[in-house]
């Protein structure tokens, strides 16, 4: 009997194979683009484990030079001595690849390629040729060094490891060090460490990952992620409820025979979850695919952003290939629940025609209306009142879902509206056949309604960004050449050669301190017009570079005022016995990290260990090629030299590389969304025969009902453009000042760009007029015997 039944129901598939290729396409597109974000994240969260587990990062506390310099050897050896258990580290660029030290005699439990106990070749790790291990990609990058080159998949990426005494070589770092990890079991009794290495700071775990910053990255990809499956869903949506609209008849037909309601519904749910795999499986591979072309982008991203090593390749991981099945029966099950319980509560006999059909719709319609209007409520009160990242993105979730629940009851207001004004009997059946039509289409202009809206919120976004980036590199990078030495020496010897040849020599100072409870580095700025003339505020007390000039007090990033909840006139402890008041707060875009700015005069003061080694200077730009030359025939290797527009332009590509992903993702969303509204219109095509088949009756040529149909498609995908900029103008204010400031802690001006979306909404418009020409064009050529027919037909 089961075997029977089901065939009963597959058949509708076999004669209707426009409706199972819009199902099956629409949820592997869905899961398509939700695979391929989960599949990006997991292969860089492995890359951020391999890079805990082989190299410590983020997994304990460290030691490292308050003003960012080496660690001497002899330092290492007084802090043993003193009691305390920690194990040296060097780090430094061999070629293109990251070459990392490490002494596994004192190294944590677990940490790199070579571990005691564990049967590894200490003797030829530490012997005098040594061994380097790396991924074997790195390893073919490596420049030659004489060492034993060891194949090791778990390491990170970009990077290899080598015995201390072989990097410090191999890096020219002899008898200096990077930074000192600390074990998690110290002695009780040690010496304090400002006694033994007071130039030392210690600087704590973060994880196992590299931050939080890179959780936000993420979790943005995942939100547009689900943003994409939902326009997916939409066609899915669609193509369940019209095949199950088509088969109620059958469905009254096997009750009436004997079925069990049970069992039919369980049939029915095996046979959507039998689609949901097919379909799961096919989007999932197109998932891979998609990964595999974003992935060098967001490596590239993560990398200049965060400075986190992300493999550039794609592995199949079980993590990201179950969850793409996963989504794709759950997203089969969201859009078939609705429509199986309709027949678990339909009557034996119900045809689901005439009145209670309309009935239905208009019951749905206010349903849709307050849900609308409750999401949208409670976005305006997370925005009023919630915190943290989960609660910006459920804002944009709310706002989203809402304003695409709100399309149909306001488009059905709008053609209401233009029916009164209409004269004619034609005109009057235009706009009232288009309020007929509405709620088949309505799925599919609310996956339009999204992708638009998404797409204006985004390009908002990203256009204010590089707006205010590009303003702020033109503020910032000032000086027209910036230098950086290796040591004293050579400072010295740069300043005795530039000076003369110069308007200015700014130096570049930092240390690395903990203020308002949140790391920071602490910079020096030297009282010059540089300054004064290209630095701008977002808050600031009157006189603020006079009275940093004097000492009286500091500036301090956007970053680091939200954070550590300062404003003007809180005090901050820059250094031990040292607090002064913030007289001016700075947009910092692009930068992490927390900053305080001092005169240089006290910065000196505080602390008089840290040496000047990166200078900013100021000349002519005629004479920069020739300061250049000057200073590489001096001894000074090219690539410590640095010009201004070589910043800027790489600065600028760090920039387009961090939003490419995003871009993709969107042109993506709106083609999903052009598909879903071709997909709807082909499979209401046939449906809409009997509301026009009366029209052709009395006169009108099927030619002339295709253009009118044609003209109601565009319509009604204009309307949808126009209402998705508002919903679009709200997703972007929530992204500068709701979401950027929970994810980077810096927000950005809104700036609006009409021609921007005059393009998209040109570009939504044509994706519509291809989706509806087909569907058209069918209508025009429909045969009239087909039309007859209709009169003959039970409906």
């Amino acid at each position: 009997m089961n075997r029977a039944v089901f065939a009963a129901l597959s058949g509708h598939w076999r004669r209707h194979p426009l409706q199972a290729f819009t199902l099956i396409a629409g949820l592997a597109l869905a899961t398509a683009l939700w695979s391929g974000v989960q599949a990006i994240n997991a292969e860089a969260r492995a890359s951020y484990d391999a890079a805990a587990a082989t190299l410590g990062e983020g997994r304990y506390d460290q030691l490292i030079m308050a003003d960012g310099g080496p660690i001497p050897m002899a330092l290492y050896v007084a802090l043993r001595r003193a009691g305390w258990l920690v194990s040296p580290v060097v780090d430094g660029q061999l070629g293109d690849v990251r070459l990392v030290g490490i002494d596994p005699m004192t190294a944590p439990a677990g940490m790199g390629p070579v571990r005691l106990g564990q049967g590894a070749d200490i003797a030829a790790f530490l012997s005098e040729t040594g061994q380097i291990f790396a991924r074997a990609d790195v390893l073919a990058t490596l420049p030659a060094t004489g060492a034993a080159l060891v194949a090791s998949p778990d390491l990170a990426p970009g990077t290899a490891i080598a015995d201390l005494a072989l990097a410090q070589r191999l890096l020219g770092r002899t008898g200096q060090v990077s930074r000192l990890i600390v074990l998690p079991q110290q002695p009780l009794r040690q010496t304090a460490l400002a006694q033994v290495a007071p130039g030392l700071t210690l600087r704590a775990a973060q994880g196992t990952d590299i931050g939080r910053l890179t959780d936000s990255f993420h979790l943005n990809l995942t939100a547009f992620g689900l943003l994409s499956f939902a326009v997916g869903i939409f066609i899915v949506q669609g193509a369940v409820g019209l095949a199950f609209e088509q088969r109620r008849g059958l469905v009254r037909t096997l009750r009436a025979l004997g079925l069990p309601l049970r069992r039919l519904l369980m049939l029915m749910a095996a046979e959507l979850l039998a689609l949901a795999l097919v379909a799961g499986v096919l989007g999932v591979a197109l998932g891979y695919l998609i990964a595999a072309a974003l992935l060098p982008d967001v490596a590239a991203t993560i990398r200049g952003l965060y400075g986190a090593q992300v493999a550039g390749t794609l592995a199949l991981r079980p993590g990201w290939l179950a969850s793409g099945l996963a989504i794709a029966v759950l997203g089969a099950g969201l859009a078939g629940v609705g429509a199986l319980g309709r027949i678990a509560r339909a009557p034996l006999l119900d045809s689901g025609q005439g009145g209670a059909g309309i009935a239905r719709a208009a019951r749905v319609a206010r349903w849709q209306a307050r849900a609308a209007g409750a999401m949208i409520a409670g976005a305006g009160t997370l925005a009023l009142t919630g915190q943290g990242l989960i609660a910006g993105f459920g804002m944009l979730a709310l706002l989203l879902i809402g304003g695409a629940l709100a399309l149909p009851p306001i488009l059905a207001w709008l053609l209401r509206r233009a029916a009164g004004l209409a004269r004619g009997p034609v005109a009057q059946w235009i706009w009232a056949d288009a309020r007929a039509g509405l709620p088949g289409l309505s799925l599919a202009l609310m996956a339009l309604l999204l992708a638009m809206a998404a797409n204006i919120g985004v390009a908002t976004m990203v256009s204010s960004f590089r707006l205010t980036f590009t303003a702020f590199l033109d503020q910032r990078l000032a000086s027209e050449l910036y230098v950086q030495t290796a040591d004293a020496a050579q400072a010295a010897a740069v300043l005795a050669t530039v000076t003369p040849l110069v308007d200015a020599v700014l130096p570049l100072m930092s240390v690395v301190r903990t203020v308002a409870g949140q790391p920071a580095e602490v910079f020096a700025a030297r009282d010059h017009a540089t300054y004064r003339q290209n630095w701008q505020f977002l808050a600031a007390v009157p006189g603020v570079w006079d009275l940093l000039a004097q000492g009286q007090g500091a500036l301090v990033n956007e970053q680091l005022s939200r954070r550590g909840g300062l404003a003007l006139g809180d005090m901050v402890a820059v250094a031990d016995g040292s607090r002064l008041p913030v007289i001016g707060i700075y947009g910092d875009y692009g930068n992490p990290a927390g900053q305080v700015i001092l005169t240089e005069s006290l910065f000196v003061r505080l602390f008089p260990t840290v040496i000047p080694l990166r200078f900013g200077l100021r000349l002519d730009p005629a004479a920069v090629p020739v300061l250049r030359q000057t200073l590489i025939a001096s001894g000074l290797p090219a690539s410590q030299i640095i010009n201004q527009k070589a910043l800027k332009q790489f600065s600028l590509q760090v920039f387009e590389r961090t939003f490419a992903v995003t871009a993709a993702l969107n042109v993506l969303t709106l083609a999903v969304a052009g598909f879903a509204l071709l997909m709807s219109l082909l499979t209401l095509g046939t449906m809409r025969l009997p509301a026009l088949a009366p029209v052709w009756a009395m006169g009108m040529t099927q030619a002339a009902l295709g253009r009118i149909e044609l003209l109601r498609n565009l319509m009604l995908a204009g309307l949808t453009c126009v209402l998705a900029l508002p919903l679009g103008l709200a997703l972007a204010w929530a992204l500068l000042t709701v979401v950027n400031v929970a994810a980077f802690g810096w927000q950005l001006p809104v700036h609006l760009f009409p021609l921007d979306y005059l393009r998209l909404g040109a570009l939504a418009l044509l994706a519509a007029t291809l989706a509806a020409a087909w569907p058209a064009w069918r209508l025009a050529r429909t045969a009239p015997a087909a039309l007859t027919r209709v009169f003959a037909d039970e409906r």
